[in-house]
């Protein structure tokens, strides 16, 4: 009995000195639920050195995620939808992607330049940011702006169109991608004058000489028969693609060393201008700013010739006209409609040239413009079609969908003009300028060839002064 009892003694002893132990490993641990583990220790010890022997996979799980890439975007204030546009989207992609994440800043148009300035200044440019076409050469020129070659699919490349690539390259780069065009020049004309005037409504005029005839006759009380620019500045950039149609080429040289106006094209674009301005189907004073198509929607002018931007105004302030009014690629100096007869100004982006994340940049570009075609159509739908894809891809979508299918003139626009279109020159205004000065002349009277004689010496004191020879950066 005392051997059992002393060995019972010393199993109590145990018991304690377990239990002692286990209260005292419990303190250490803390937390309120430890109190627990004094039941178990041993199973509890095992379970740790099993937490401890975890998988790598699974202690990456319970890790932080990776802090998102931050990426600045500045675009150009537009239009409210444009601008919405652009929200909608940036929204999109930051839900989608787990390591970029893009900070849209809408910077307005008249504060750009000198926003831009001070933020390349302080080395705090964004990482990418909208940029017109005629910008994009001089840019890659200066370093401003990367290729994006390197940094997006070389596949999305090619599915712009054929003229348009060369609007976003310089040599074998390619600095920006394109986000629409805008052809400049388009025919606006009213189909019930037409008939009035007993001119077929489907058939506009084709020939420069034909618009003529047609004016004379649609020129009526309280209606003129044509309205075209009229005023140099804006014939320094609305005439581009008809000094294309009538010349072949642009006012000066390809390498920038000298005038080239000296032509018969030249002459039979002067000397068009001049009729049309002489005969009074015109009116002496210009009625609206070329980019302002209203006097047309508001009955006054028979014929319009204005950019593509014009169908948004009309089909958002003159609905109830819009069954009487017809649309037409602008008549060329011969009727051979695959000639050009517009320019194509539009909007890009691009990657800052000191941009520290420019792939993430890039990605974000090729996801907005280059990527799902249904982002790009949502864009031109907005835009009530009156703005075009860059892409065949998204040309090739919106034959599928309900609202771009049915729509016919931006099937035209998108068919009949813009394949046969330039890109905008992107020598100095002033060249412009010179020579939009000179058809202003020739309009108001100055003879063809003396108006034709001063641009060429004032062209030339341009590039001498300018020092512009040689430096074409394309």
């Amino acid at each position: 009995m005392q051997v059992k009892r002393e060995k019972a003694r010393s199993w109590t002893v145990l018991v304690s000195v377990f239990l002692t132990l286990a209260l005292i490993i419990t303190g250490c641990g803390g937390g309120p639920n430890n109190s627990q583990s004094s039941n178990n220790s041993s199973t509890n010890e095992s379970a740790s050195e099993n937490a401890n022997a975890s998988t790598p996979e699974e202690n990456a799980s319970d890790a932080p995620p990776a802090e998102k890439v931050k990426i600045e975007f500045w675009a150009n204030k537009f239009e409210d939808t444009t601008d919405a546009w652009f929200k909608k989207w940036v929204d999109e992609f930051n839900k989608s992607r787990d390591d970029i994440e893009v900070k849209l800043t809408i910077v307005p148009g008249d504060a750009w330049a000198q926003k831009m300035k001070a933020a390349q200044a302080a080395g705090k440019a964004p990482d990418l940011y909208t940029m017109n076409y005629g910008g994009i050469a001089n840019a890659a020129k200066l370093q401003q702006i990367l290729p994006l070659n390197d940094l997006m699919d070389p596949s999305v490349f090619d599915d712009l169109y054929d003229n348009i690539k060369g609007f976003v390259a310089v040599g074998d780069k390619y600095y920006a991608y394109p986000k629409l065009v805008e052809p400049s020049t388009v025919l606006f004309y009213r189909k019930d004058l037409f008939q009035e005037a007993g001119l077929d409504p489907e058939q506009p005029p084709t020939t420069w000489a034909e618009m003529l005839e047609y004016g004379k006759k649609l020129t009526q009380k309280g209606v003129f028969g044509l309205s075209i620019a009229q005023n140099a500045v804006d014939l320094g950039w609305s005439s581009w693609g008809l000094q294309y149609n009538a010349a072949g080429h642009l006012p000066i040289t390809d390498d920038w060393s000298k005038a080239d106006v000296m032509n018969d094209g030249y002459k039979a674009l002067l000397n068009f201008y001049q009729q049309a301005y002489q005969s009074g189907i015109m009116p002496k004073q210009q009625l609206a700013a070329y980019a302002d198509a209203a006097p047309f929607g508001q009955g006054k002018t028979a014929m319009q010739v204005s950019g593509s931007w014009s169908i948004g105004l009309f089909r958002n302030s003159y609905k109830d006209m819009l069954d009487k009014i017809g649309v037409a690629p602008m008549a060329t100096i011969d009727g051979d409609q695959t000639k050009t007869t517009a320019t194509l100004g539009g909007w890009t982006l691009v990657v800052d040239g000191k941009s520290k994340q420019p792939k993430e940049a890039a990605a974000f570009i090729q996801y907005l413009l280059a990527g799902d075609p249904n982002i790009m159509i949502d864009f031109f739908k907005t835009s009530q079609f009156s703005k075009f894809s860059a892409r065949k891809s998204v040309d090739e979508a919106m034959k599928s969908d309900p609202d771009a299918s049915k729509d016919e003139w931006r099937a035209l626009i998108a068919e009949k003009i813009i394949p046969y279109s330039q890109a905008e020159p992107i020598y100095p205004w002033d060249i412009s300028m010179a020579f939009s000065t000179a058809i202003e002349s020739a309009m108001k009277g100055t003879s063809v060839d003396k108006a034709l004689e001063k641009a060429d010496k004032d062209i030339n004191d341009i590039i001498t002064k300018q020092k512009l020879a040689g430096t074409n950066p394309k």
